[in-house]
C-alpha cells in the first residue's frame, strides 16, 4: 500500500475511487478510463514538483533505500564492521560486494525502515566512527584496486555532544580527503537525502550521480529557513532558494548526471529504479576504467576545485 504524501491527495482521491470500480464487473471500462486518467494526474503532478515537494519524496519513507538497493544491485555483500578506533556506527555500512560480476566495495548511509530500526541506524546520521569505517573501506579498495561505489542519503551528519567530543568534523574532513585520494574509480550516488558535509564525505568522487527526486544541499531546508527566517515554517521557500533539486544541481555543475525515476517516485516502483541505477552506473564505471590512477586523482580534485 502506498502512503500518499500530502501534495497527492487528489492522486490518492483518484486511486481509491479507482479501487472501488475495479471491484465491480459491471465498471470495467469507467474503471480503465479512471485508471488512465489517475496515470495522467500521477505524471503531470510528478512532472512540475516544487523543490519542497521533492524533498518530501527523497524522504518518503517508503523509498527504496541502502539495504533495498544494495540487495537489488549487488550479490556477494560482505560488510565489514567497525573502525578499530572506537566502535562500529550503523548509520553507515559498507563493505565488498560483486556489481555484475566486478568486485567492488559498496559504502552507504542507512536510515532504517521502521521505527525500531532507524534509531538502530540513528537515522543515518553518522558519528565519526562511521566516517572512519568508510575510510578504511576506501583504503582496502586502494590496496586492491577495487572501484569504489557510495549511497549517500543522510539528512546530514549527527550533531550530538558525543560526537563532537570524538572529533566529528575531523572525521568528516579526513573522509572527504580519503575519497579524493583514492587510485581507483570512485561512483557516488545521492539516492535520497545529501545532507552537508556528513554526504560530501561520501561524494567527492569521480562521478557524482543524482536520483531524479533526491536532494542535496549544504543545509536542511528546515535548517536554512531556521536561520534565516527564525521559523522552520519556512521551509518551502528555503528549498526554493538553496536550489536542491537534481536539475538544478546539474546546470550548476555540482553533479555529473541524472538518473531519472519511475513516474511517481523510485518508492512506487523500485525494481524499475534498480534496473536504472544499475544501467547509469555500469555506463560510469566501463568509462572511468581507463584512466590512470593520477588521472582519476587529478579529475576529483579538478571537479571540485570548480565548485568553490
Amino acid at each position: 500500500m502506498i502512503q500518499y504524501l500530502p501534495f497527492e491527495k487528489p492522486i490518492e482521491a483518484l486511486d481509491k475511487h479507482v479501487a472501488e470500480l475495479a471491484a465491480l464487473p459491471e465498471s470495467t471500462e469507467e474503471a480503465r478510463m479512471l485508471q488512465e486518467r489517475a496515470g495522467k494526474l500521477l505524471a503531470d503532478t510528478y512532472a512540475r514538483l516544487t523543490p519542497w515537494e521533492r524533498t518530501l519524496v527523497a524522504r518518503h519513507p517508503q523509498r527504496p533505500r541502502f539495504e533495498r538497493l544494495v540487495a537489488g544491485l549487488f550479490t556477494d555483500f560482505l560488510p565489514i564492521a567497525g573502525d578499530r578506533v572506537f566502535g562500529d556506527d550503523h548509520a553507515i555500512i559498507g563493505g565488498f560486494a560483486r556489481f555484475e560480476g566486478r568486485k567492488v566495495v559498496v559504502i552507504g548511509h542507512v536510515k532504517g525502515e521502521d521505527t525500531t530500526t532507524r534509531i538502530h541506524h540513528n537515522f543515518g546520521m553518522a558519528r565519526p566512527e562511521g566516517y572512519r569505517k568508510a575510510m578504511r573501506l576506501m583504503e582496502l579498495a586502494d590496496r586492491f584496486g577495487l572501484p569504489v561505489i557510495t549511497l549517500v542519503d543522510t539528512p546530514g551528519a549527527f550533531p550530538g555532544v558525543d560526537a563532537e567530543a570524538r572529533g566529528q568534523a575531523e572525521a568528516i574532513a579526513r573522509s572527504t580527503e580519503a575519497c579524493l585520494g583514492l587510485g581507483v574509480p570512485l561512483i557516488a550516488v545521492i539516492i535520497g537525502e545529501g545532507g552537508s558535509g556528513g554526504a560530501v564525505a561520501l561524494a567527492a568522487a569521480n562521478r557524482v550521480l543524482m536520483c531524479e527526486h533526491a536532494v542535496y544541499s549544504v543545509i536542511s531546508p528546515e535548517g536554512c529557513a531556521s536561520i534565516l527566517w527564525r521559523s522552520a515554517g519556512q521551509a518551502a521557500s528555503a528549498a526554493e532558494a538553496m536550489r536542491v533539486t537534481a536539475g538544478d544541481l546539474l546546470k550548476l555543475g555540482v553533479i555529473h548526471r541524472i538518473v531519472y525515476e519511475p513516474t511517481g517516485g523510485a518508492h512506487r516502483d523500485p525494481d524499475a529504479m534498480v534496473k536504472r541505477l544499475a544501467l547509469a552506473m555500469r555506463g560510469e564505471l566501463d568509462g572511468l576504467a581507463a584512466l590512470t590512477p593520477a588521472e582519476l586523482r587529478r579529475e576529483r580534485e579538478d571537479f571540485f576545485l570548480k565548485l568553490g
